[in-house]
């Protein structure tokens, strides 16, 4: 590609494309192109003028760019194949346009047209504010729209058309501008959190083969098992199954799918398992469900929220109430209408949710996903944090140490056979054992029938005709009743006791222990005094595994007790317990035993390897890569309450500030809506910066400053 240089200073790069009018499209691909190269910090392509700003993190990394940008085409699929389904850039081209066509049509009709047309366009523009005045009259509620048509009535009857004018385009300006704030915010995170399935099982020619999603053609068919997400849509051609499409629905209860049904990607097996013939591949219809499900969960308000709502209606009949009195008292329109101007309501009921939307998107570049501003104010007042221990306070990546086999076994076929059967069931402990097959080089077949969970116990199947069962001690004695060989009783007592231990048996009869070692997260104990340090008093494991390993895990993290042996069950029945004592209780898991408590507790926290259900319940999803994780959402969300605080008590001290002038004679309308409605959106904005200390490479709102000064809308606001 050609370009030229038109601008270099420290760790930035400003190039225009040469010899080709930029599309949406072609910016998306250069833009998504450059974000690929390790050595680019972040880069914004303006595909009007065909420019891109680049910024590289060492001074060395400038050639490095100049390099990749010489070597880029357009035409290159692989290119193409970087940009995501929905990047955002044609809604900010919508925005731009609506705003450049305002404020032409503004000036030709202050200029051009003649004061009887402009009359009677503002007359017809007044009816559409009187009509919503009407109808919120008719509903029995006394809402802003009724200041609005008021405000412009009055100055209409006072033959102040430019006044009527000048109020009607400021709330133009103000609408838009704020439904463009949400739907990026919307926009920003729903492109965070496209759905995370890398590979699927395929069904072909009799057996099961593992492939990259990306793989997976028009008709193809894929096994889906309990615990797991469908990746794509389709309809189940055999097998039987409930399915969680919470997501999708809404719906609390799993939907029995069978032969026949239709099934959607994002939703999760809850139970059961199914095969499913691909009609839509990769994306389809993603990013609208994702949207959907973000719009959804600005219903669960957090109840600072909902106060800021109730406020700004209960507001409004004494701003009314003022403008009235004003009048009374000083006979003067003008400084009545000023008050009018006025409301509490936009900035009150912008400003909340886009500091939720913003803690939410912030929380997702931070390895978060949050299902509602409700979870971050429960992870804000929470008392009480229950651990599970398997892949939350211990490595998500527990490793085999050693396979001990029984009854004559080999040892490196009791791993293939374990392997076989763990790989269909993503956990850490199953990943584990496949992963010990792997290195060292087990390759296997599908010689078992069809699998089946049993959830907190283990995994059961038949092979050669015989029972293959791998799971916990409890699963394997007690529940099956499976028998030591004979002779081997005193090599089954000397199992070392410092790894948990998963059991294998064919036959009724135990063929192998594979002794996993599940070491306790480095973190883990700066993690929990970090998280006592904010707030959290009482902290609390609890784990199906042995009491002799969750004590050793509990006194190694600094737990302050812990639960042994649980069902999951007895989690659920714990939190439920906790908070009807009045605590506030967090529930941080990783497995589909763990989803009755993720599902019971004030916020459900889950591992993002963990189950596809537990993500499913889980009201946040949070990075696998370490603890620290807990620490950054507990102080997020403690500052966005603290925000909301902040915004509350700044919009009712500025608007009221503005009513006194008004009512004083030192503000005009006109000077009072324009100051009112740039504090709401100087409001928004300020409410889309980050939370965090963590440095981000563009503040959102210096982005939003740099998108209108070079796309011309700040000078021309200005003139």
């Amino acid at each position: 590609m050609r370009c030229r240089i038109l601008h270099s200073s420290k760790g930035r790069l400003r190039v225009r494309v040469l010899g080709k009018k930029m599309s949406l499209s072609d910016a998306d691909v250069l833009e998504y192109y450059l974000r690929s190269k390790p050595f680019v910090k972040d880069v914004r392509v303006y595909d009007r003028t065909g420019d891109a700003v680049i910024f590289f993190l060492h001074k060395s990394d400038r050639e490095r760019v100049i390099k990749a940008l010489a070597k880029f085409s357009f035409s290159d699929p692989e290119n193409a194949a970087l940009v995501p389904e929905h990047t955002g850039r044609a809604l900010d081209r919508e925005f731009e346009d609506k705003l450049f066509y305002s404020l032409v049509k503004r000036f030709i009709g202050k200029r051009i047209l003649p004061a009887p047309i402009r009359l009677a366009m503002s007359i017809v523009k007044a009816s559409g504010y009187i009509r919503e005045a009407l109808r919120s009259i008719a509903r029995g509620k006394i809402e802003v729209s009724i200041l609005d048509a008021t405000a412009i009535t009055v100055s209409l009857i006072r033959g102040d058309q430019k006044t009527a004018s000048s109020v009607m385009f400021l709330l133009k300006l103000g609408e838009m501008l704020e439904d463009w704030t949400h739907k990026r915010s919307v926009d920003d995170l729903a492109r965070t959190m496209s759905l995370g399935v890398d590979k699927v099982w395929v069904r072909t020619g009799g057996t099961e083969v593992l492939i990259p999603i990306k793989q997976v053609k028009l008709g193809d068919e894929i096994v889906v098992r309990t615990g797991s997400m469908i990746p794509l849509d389709g309809k189940v051609v055999e097998g039987d199954a409930e399915v969680n499409q919470a997501s999708l629905t809404g719906e609390a209860l799993p939907v029995h799918k069978a032969a026949g049904s239709y099934v959607y990607a994002g939703t999760v097996v809850e139970q059961g398992s199914c095969t499913v013939s691909v009609d839509k591949l990769t994306g389809s219809g993603k990013y609208d469900r994702i949207v959907k499900m973000i719009e959804e969960s600005e219903k669960l308000k957090s109840s600072a929220e909902s106060k800021a709502d109730h406020l700004a209606d209960k507001l409004v009949p004494y701003c009314l109430g003022g403008t009235l009195l004003t009048y009374l008292l000083t006979r003067n329109a003008t400084k009545a209408i000023s008050i009018l101007m006025v409301d509490f309501s936009c900035a009150l009921k912008l400003a909340m949710p886009i500091s939720v939307i913003s803690a939410m998107r912030e929380g997702s570049s931070l390895g978060m996903t949050v299902k509602g501003g409700k979870f971050l104010e429960a992870v804000a007042e929470a008392d009480t944090i229950v651990f599970d221990k398997t892949g939350t306070l211990t490595h998500s990546t527990p490793t085999v140490a050693k396979v001990i086999p029984f009854g004559g076994n080999d040892e490196d076929e009791v791993l293939r056979l374990a392997a076989c059967l763990e790989e269909h069931y993503p956990h850490s402990i199953a990943n584990a054992v496949v992963k010990a097959a792997k290195d060292k080089g087990l390759d296997h077949e599908e010689r078992h029938s069809r699998v089946e969970y049993v959830v907190a116990h283990g995994i059961s199947s038949s092979i050669d005709g015989k029972k293959a069962l791998i799971g916990s001690s409890h699963f394997i004695f007690e529940d099956e009743d499976c028998k030591i060989p004979q002779g081997e009783e005193e090599k089954f007592r000397q199992l070392p006791d410092r790894y948990s231990h998963l059991y294998l048996a064919v036959g009724g009869e135990l063929a192998a222990v594979i002794c996993i070692e599940d070491p306790i997260r480095k973190e883990a104990r700066t993690v929990l005094r970090q998280l006592k340090g904010l707030g959290i008093k009482r902290v609390v494991m609890m784990t199906g595994d042995s009491r002799r390993t969750a004590k050793a895990v509990a006194e190694a993290v600094g737990a302050d007790e812990f639960y042994a042996e649980v069902l999951p069950e007895d989690k659920a029945g714990f939190i439920r317990r906790e908070r009807q004592n009045g605590h506030k209780v967090i529930m941080v898991g990783d497995g589909v035993n763990d989803s009755p408590a993720l599902s019971e507790a004030d916020a459900g926290v889950a591992i993002s390897t963990g189950a596809a259900i537990a993500r499913e319940v889980a009201d946040i999803t949070i990075s696998a890569e370490d603890l620290e994780c807990l620490v950054r959402l507990k102080k997020l969300s403690i500052r966005l309450m603290e925000r909301i605080d902040l915004n509350y008590r700044t919009i009712i001290g500025f608007n009221f500030s503005l009513m006194v002038l008004g009512a004083a004679g030192v503000l005009a309308p006109t000077s009072s809506a324009f100051l009112h409605n740039t504090s709401t959106i100087a409001i928004a904005l300020g409410s889309m910066r980050n939370y965090l200390d963590e440095p981000k490479t563009l503040d959102e709102s210096e982005d939003l400053a740099e998108v209108l000064w070079h796309e011309g809308v700040v000078p021309a606001l200005a003139e």
